[in-house]
């Protein structure tokens, strides 16, 4: 039974800022690999492009929010706050 979206996500931020990095290279290259085989027109599982993508954009979220720090996003509400 395929992940649902939060659950992938919240996989994706147990894991360590380097262990997302080696995911992240990994699925970038098997997006290399099936962009390929579209182009040959000879993939099997063309539905799998977009799962790729999905899961690096979910990584690079994560990795984001661990390089905001709290002050920042703290701070970003400012202007809709009163004096």
């Amino acid at each position: 039974m395929p992940q649902r979206a939060s659950e992938k996500l919240n996989e994706f931020r147990n894991l360590t800022n380097e262990e997302l990095g080696i995911k992240l290279s990994g699925l970038k290259a098997e997006l290399y690999n099936l962009r390929y085989q579209v182009r040959a027109g000879r993939i099997e599982k063309p539905h799998r492009v977009q799962q790729i993508k999905k899961d690096i954009a979910r990584i690079n979220t994560v990795l984001k929010e661990g390089s905001a720090s709290p002050s920042k996003l703290h701070n970003s509400g400012a202007a809709t706050q009163k004096p």
